[in-house]
């Protein structure tokens, strides 16, 4: 589904607070493939927001230059406010946690006095909000970025450095970096990300098939078990040169990644987890906002980055051709480890322990 990074990476940071005895609570809407039952696992409880069937979003200037996210709401912001709004009846949260790229400082005002404080995870830069803290995890962000979109007493972070992983990538970091010493392809782990609706999985499989991976190479596909397009991939899968296995909805995504060579991936918050790892990455760009994330990766060294899709056979074969070459994927490693050391989400926790914290808004 479209978000479930968004809602990965809120589980990740409720996670290190609920370790030290904070009470956090989601607020999602209830859109057909949510992962409420997911978050409910995790030992969380959800407020479910109910679907509402509306014409059109509500005209703002502010949603207007954000247009292309705003459906993702289901509502408007007007409408999504007083849904939630009415599940704090019960109490005032000490901290508020947004991350949706379909809100911003029209929905954000409508809080005061709703919490005590409110948190932002944003990663456009491309909006006002009203918040107390705001942090956007990606490489090569700035706080200067930030500098005309909160209020002047608004604490930002900027940069890979705070990326909200959860806590498996740092305790397989030491292992997977003592493992980044290999000249050759042996492993490939394959991961477009959500529900991969275009089946660019299947499109990445089509694409290897006329690539220099060694005879004795192994593929690893992770998919969501909700993707229209995962009988496709099987089939696909089933017809290449190479044995290949097709995962749905691992719960081992640190183990995959430290035992494999090169990922191909988007550039969504998984590229912080591979970075974390040191696991080289051919990227594709499968959304604009993954844009800036991606060629700031590439300038890295961390990663490749493939832009035309419709190249994609072309552009494949030379990215494996080049990463064959000696000593490029050590290199490659050595870029992406130095990124993120995977302890962003308990340098956040930390600080909003020291003001409390109650409910979590995916």
């Amino acid at each position: 589904m479209i978000g479930t990074g968004h809602v990965m990476r809120c589980l990740t940071l409720a996670k290190e607070l609920s370790n030290s005895g904070v009470n956090c609570q989601f607020i999602c809407r209830a859109h057909n493939g949510n992962l409420i039952e997911r978050i409910k696992q995790e030992g969380f409880k959800v407020h479910a927001l109910p679907l509402r069937n509306i014409e059109q979003v509500e005209e703002t200037t502010s949603v207007a230059t954000n247009r292309q996210y705003a459906d993702w709401l289901g509502v408007d912001q007007k409408k999504d406010s007083e849904d939630t709004i009415a599940c704090l009846r019960e109490t005032i949260p000490d901290w508020l946690i947004v991350d949706h790229y379909a809100i911003d400082i029209d929905w954000e005002k409508r809080f005061r006095g709703h919490c005590r404080k409110m948190m932002v995870i944003d990663d456009l830069a491309n909006r006002k909000h009203d918040c107390d803290l705001l942090l956007d995890q990606n490489f090569g962000r700035s706080n200067k970025m930030y500098s005309d979109l909160v209020p002047e007493n608004c604490t930002v972070f900027t940069g890979s450095k705070y990326a909200l992983l959860r806590s498996e990538f740092s305790l397989h970091r030491e292992a997977s970096l003592a493992r980044r010493n290999n000249r050759t392809i042996k492993n490939v782990l394959i991961s477009m990300g959500g529900i991969d609706s275009n089946n660019t999985t299947g499109k990445v499989l089509a694409a290897l098939k006329n690539s220099e991976l060694p005879a004795d190479c192994a593929i690893t596909v992770v998919m969501g078990k909700n993707s229209p397009a995962k009988h496709l991939v099987q089939s696909e899968a089933s017809d290449m040169p190479w044995v290949t296995d097709v995962l749905f909805d691992v719960n081992n995504m640190a183990e995959l990644m430290t035992k494999s060579d090169l990922a191909i991936g988007a550039a969504g918050s998984t590229a912080w987890e591979r970075c974390c790892l040191g696991l080289p990455t051919v990227i594709l760009v499968l959304a604009q906002n993954q844009q800036a994330s991606a060629s700031a990766l590439e300038r890295s060294g961390a990663a490749i980055v493939i832009q035309n899709e419709d190249a994609l056979e072309i552009e494949m074969a030379h990215a494996i051709h080049y990463l064959m070459q000696d000593s490029t994927l050590s290199k490659m490693s050595i870029a992406a480890q130095g990124l993120t050391d995977g302890t962003g989400a308990r340098i956040i926790a930390e600080l909003l322990l020291d003001s409390g914290f109650v409910y979590d808004k995916q």
